[in-house]
């Protein structure tokens, strides 16, 4: 559920017949040589991830480090999507790999529950103490044992702009929701219309329904919620459904209406906003969409693209929803010992600093200098990220069982699509949304 990952969404279509040939053919190509000396010289550690491209470059340049310190060989083996399918079957064929960066909560509750995983070592437990807020524990502990060390974070509570089509429509950053959909309605009244809204990917809109939900419902119940220990059908939910059609069915709000928005994917959508033929002048998603805009368009940071936290809705607070990567080391790891070792050294900031200068990249350790990362932009969403400590909440949909919250054409993802298309009946939407997570959940 990785499109740049559900940190940084990313599109993926790899054949499972080369994910069985990925840790063969990556062994090959992408092992980073021993130094000389070391701890760990001779030893090889195997890494599963989802990321390609940059973020897996960058992340090679953490590995590098490590090698550096402790003479470790590593292989980094991409995992494609679906991390729970790919480890399931190489451990079921004796070639587990000894770490994997679990992008979703309700994956890592899987392998734990699975007998897969390694409790995390004393030294990687307490430096993570010192490093992480103590959210970021809870979500990497299933059952009262900690498994998963978060390494890599997204903010996923930004709203993207470009400053000259609000300074043409004389509008300013919003505070409030209502003044959001105000500020977007002059704009459209100026000539461009509000939001590029990605409803072809229904995970983009899962995180419009999350940053409302946990805006005007609350924390508790948004905890509620994603347990499902709180109903669909709640009044708080039909009441956040609300909210979101109104935005949804307003064509001055979405670029080019409903349509258009179902048939438009996540790149697309940056596009409209900051490609050669700006189409809409905001795009609501993650941190990750200043790395595609400066990246992919040539933006600069700050100049020609820039972000308003994602406002409070109805008087709430201001909601902080963050999604991230966990690295956790499996027990049938063929060098379990040296893959802890990996997590001891994610866990500090040395390994978080190489990655924060490569660019592309926030970390939930507080104990990272921010003067690390390479512009403004992403200094002021690492600021956010950390200040809001405990109060941040994990993304609901990657804390659902997949079926519900991570399938395409299916679950959540559909009936958000299907609500888009029509959002005439918030209550009705609930009661489908309700049954299907009834279904995925058990209970």
């Amino acid at each position: 559920m990785r499109r740049p990952s559900k940190t940084t969404r990313r599109t993926a279509a790899t054949a499972s017949a080369a994910l069985a040939l990925a840790l063969g053919a990556t062994a090959c190509g992408n092992a980073t040589g021993p130094a000389s000396g070391g701890e760990l010289s001779g030893q090889t550690v195997t890494v599963a991830g989802v990321w390609t491209g940059s973020e897996q470059q960058n992340f090679k340049k953490v590995l590098d480090a490590f090698t550096e310190k402790t003479g470790a060989k590593t292989v980094f083996v991409p995992s494609g999507d679906n991390v729970s399918t790919f480890v399931g079957s190489k451990i079921e064929g004796g070639n587990a790999p000894d770490v994997v960066l679990v992008p979703q909560v309700g994956v890592l509750q899987q392998f734990a529950k699975e007998g897969w995983l390694q409790p995390l070592s004393d030294e990687a437990a307490r430096k993570a103490g010192s490093t992480l807020a103590p959210v970021w524990k809870n979500y990497g502990t299933v059952d009262g044992t900690y498994y998963g060390l978060y390494f890599k974070a997204a903010h996923k509570s930004t709203v993207w702009y470009t400053p000259e089509a609000f300074a043409q429509a004389g509008v300013n950053e919003p505070t409030s929701y209502a003044d959001m959909l105000k500020a977007g309605r002059t704009l459209a009244d100026s000539g461009r219309p509000a939001f590029a809204i990605a409803g072809e990917d229904g995970w983009t809109l899962t995180d419009w329904f999350e940053n409302v939900y946990l805006s005007q419902a609350g924390p508790e119940k948004y905890d509620q919620l994603a347990q499902h220990k709180l109903k669909w059908t709640d009044d708080s939910v039909v009441k956040a459904l609300t909210t979101l059609g109104e935005l949804f069915k307003d064509k001055q709000l979405v670029a080019g209406g409903a349509q258009t928005a179902l048939g438009t994917d996540f790149p697309s959508s940056v596009a409209q906003v900051f490609g050669p033929e700006p189409k809409a002048g905001m795009v609501y998603e993650g941190d990750f969409v200043g790395g595609i805009a400066k990246d992919q368009f040539g933006k600069k940071l700050g100049k020609d693209a820039t972000f308003f936290p994602f406002p409070a809705v109805d008087g709430g607070k201001a909601p902080v929803v963050s999604g991230g990567d966990a690295a956790v080391v499996l027990k049938d790891a063929k060098n379990g010992k040296a893959g802890m070792k990996l997590l001891e050294f994610l866990s500090g900031s040395e390994a978080a600093e190489v990655w924060a200068r490569a660019g592309g990249f926030l970390s939930p350790n507080k104990e990272l200098d921010i003067a690390s990362y390479g512009d403004e932009i992403t200094r002021s969403t690492a600021n956010s990220l950390i200040a809001a400590g405990d109060s941040i909440r994990f993304d609901m949909s990657d804390q659902a069982p997949a079926a519900f919250g991570g399938t395409k054409g299916a679950g959540e993802w559909k009936l958000l699509q299907d609500f888009l298309r029509d959002p005439s009946d918030p209550r009705g939407t609930a009661a489908k949304l309700e049954a299907e997570a009834a279904k995925a959940y058990g209970n």
